[in-house]
């Protein structure tokens, strides 16, 4: 069974027991949140599409941990304007762990 969610209005695609990274949420680490914005449902019986979501099905998630990503570099050039700017940037995430798909 597996499900394509919407968190933070990105679209990821969870199964139980699998990690996702996300933009930071606020919820403390080790706490769980249940999430029931599901635009896809597929289960052993047949699968559901959501108008615009699913009704009655909820994922529930454990929160693992909060960090900051690998820095990537952000380099802007003109040529001939002697016009160069270089900024780093690190994306803060929340790591959530799938704990069950529920359809009531």
């Amino acid at each position: 069974m597996y499900a394509v969610v919407e968190i933070g209005g990105k679209q990821y695609i969870v199964e139980q027991g699998s990690v996702i990274k996300v933009e930071k949420l606020d919820a403390p680490e080790g706490h769980f949140l249940e999430v029931d914005k599901i635009l896809f449902l597929k289960t052993d019986d047949g699968s559901l599409i959501g108008s615009p979501y699913v009704e009655g099905a909820k994922v529930r998630f454990k929160v693992l941990e909060h960090g900051k990503d690998k820095k990537i570099i952000v380099f802007k050039y003109k040529r001939k304007k002697n016009y160069r700017r270089k900024r780093g940037h690190r994306q803060l995430f929340t790591k959530l762990e799938v704990e069950n798909i529920v359809l009531s």
